[in-house]
């Protein structure tokens, strides 16, 4: 009988769990005369030929480094860092353009700028989408500042990353491959005696879509039978969702593992997809850490959901599963369908000595921020409404990107946030800057507080606390529909501009984002703009 034909736009055709996980390199810092020793880095952007499966061909991505994913970035606690990424992408992209999107119109058809993701950063180096730069920065936006991007790592220790965010660019330049691991460590860290070395892996979870030729595939219009109009083409969908799973750049790999304990850092970096993830045999994660870092104590979960640019940090003891084969399961959909299965651990490794290492009774001391202490509550709505052309868009607070800024905190304030979701579907809303705690969340009448204009908000049931797995710091929150999603969260250090959005990548590169403006006062945040303008850009 003959071998049945690979096809990779055929999620039936692919096998499964035949190509091997790949670690991210580390990246090695780059001497330059004017920085510390061991504090510079250059990563370059470049496109570049990539093998997502052993029976595919070579695949055109865009990688940092050209490499997908990125190489991580490993940062010590209250280091400095300086990173320099390099725009050689080449003058046309390979994916769909929608000129008709905001900052889009007739900029350069490839821009690219870096956001850091749940750093505590100055915000010239936090890679706001109008930051972007072109090849040997011809052409810039209008909030470029800084070529180098200085990251102070004051914060605990915790698993970021880093992505492209450029304006109206990011659901195209992410899934092109621009994306990768950015971890903190510190002393906290090294005395807890976790598994580490070759027991310590990222996990990036994506998902992809390909052409018959191993290319990728991205849609330039709504499905035929979607409701949503296609005014021109190359048009922005609503949505995206891949057919195969892609963990660290491989289509459904596997991973030999040993008896023992291993500690997992598990990424949801799609454009839209979210995973409730579960291993097959219900063995538990012993969830150590969220966004923001660890938490106060290890909590044994069975299944954990992530939406878009959600992380958690976890570990799980493979010694009672020798010679088994365990697979990562996406339990939100059925047996029957392909994306269900993520990747396959396979316990038959030898053991290479004894397991030393352990899951800690106590972890980090929890650093409560009280209600009563916010200066101010804001609700923000999540609305569904039409831009000129008819397309269906998602909006905040009933406003476009570029409509003036009505967030603007106070430099040392505690804010409650209230996400108000009116839409069918659930957000992740991510706040860049800040860690926050999730208060609760609680249901409420939408159609009366729709008819009312957003002025009658009954609510319909009991608040409900966070998840088990999203009690710790976080920078980006699941809002549910017909859900007020309360959250709290302290604005320290820095004053500038920033930004909040959906991490939809599609929402986001539609106007379902916001500025963020902190201030101390209105002159020192000028004064603080002008000394950044005058600031030579090495």
């Amino acid at each position: 009988m003959s071998k049945r034909k690979v096809n990779p736009k055929d999620p039936k055709t692919v096998p499964k769990f035949v190509t091997p996980l790949s670690k991210p390199p580390v990246v090695t810092p780059t001497p330059h005369p004017d920085y510390p020793a061991n504090s510079y880095l250059e990563i370059t952007m470049k496109e570049t030929k990539h093998r997502f499966h052993r029976d595919f061909p070579l695949t055109t991505v865009w990688g940092y480094n050209g490499l997908y994913p990125g190489p991580t970035i490993e940062a010590r606690k209250d280091k400095k860092i300086y990173v320099k990424y390099v725009n050689r992408l080449p003058k046309k992209h390979f994916l769909p353009i929608d000129r008709s999107l905001h900052g889009v119109g007739d900029s350069p058809e490839v821009r690219s700028v870096v956001h850091l993701h749940g750093a505590n950063v100055f915000w010239e180096s936090d890679g706001h989408p109008e930051a972007w730069y072109t090849q040997n920065y011809e052409y810039t936006g209008p909030k470029f500042r800084r070529k180098v991007h200085e990251y102070t790592n004051h914060q605990p220790a915790a698993t970021l990353w880093y992505h492209d965010h450029t304006m109206a660019m990011t659901r195209l330049n992410v899934y092109a491959g621009l994306a990768g691991f950015y971890i903190i460590r510190d002393a906290l860290e090294e005395q807890l005696n976790l598994p580490k070395g070759g027991y310590e892996y990222p996990l990036l979870l994506q998902d992809k879509s390909f052409n018959e030729d191993g290319s990728l595939f991205y849609p330039d219009k709504p499905p035929e039978d979607s409701p949503f109009p296609t005014p021109f083409i190359p048009t922005i969908v609503p949505f995206f969702n891949g057919d195969l799973m892609v963990v660290n750049g491989k289509v459904w790999p596997y991973l030999n593992v040993e008896p023992r304990k291993y500690r997992f850092r598990i990424l949801n970096g799609s454009n839209s997809s979210t995973y409730n993830i579960q291993l097959e045999n219900n063995a538990p994660f012993y969830l150590i850490g969220t966004d923001g870092g660890f938490l106060e104590a290890p909590v044994e979960v069975t299944s954990i959901e992530l939406m878009p640019a959600e992380r958690v940090d976890v570990i799980v003891d493979f010694a009672p599963f020798k010679g088994q084969k365990i697979k990562l399961l996406n339990t939100l959909f059925s047996e029957e369908e392909p994306k269900r299965e993520i990747m396959e651990f396979r316990v038959t490794k030898p053991l290479k000595g004894k397991d030393t290492s352990e899951i800690p009774t106590r972890l980090a001391e929890d650093m409560e921020l009280h209600e009563h202490l916010a200066s101010t509550t804001r609700k923000l709505p999540l609305s569904t409404g039409t831009d000129k052309y008819g397309r269906i868009m998602m909006m905040l607070d009933g406003r476009m990107y570029h409509d003036p800024c009505t967030e603007s905190p106070s430099l040392d304030s505690i804010e409650i946030w209230e996400f108000i979701n009116t839409t069918p579907i659930s957000h992740p809303m991510h706040i860049h800057l800040v860690q926050f705690k999730i208060l609760n969340r609680q249901p409420f009448n939408v159609e009366m507080y729709q008819e009312s204009g957003g002025k009658i908000l009954e609510f319909t049931g009991n608040p409900e606390p966070p998840r088990d797995f999203e009690k710790g710091w976080k920078d980006t929150v699941k809002a549910p529909s017909g859900m007020v999603t309360r959250v709290i969260m302290h604005w320290k250090e820095h004053t500038g501009n920033y930004i909040w959005h959906c991490h939809l990548l599609e929402h986001e590169d539609h106007d379902m984002m916001r500025p963020i403006r902190i201030t101390e006062n209105a002159s020192s945040v000028h004064h603080q703009e002008e000394h950044h303008n005058n600031h030579e850009m090495r």
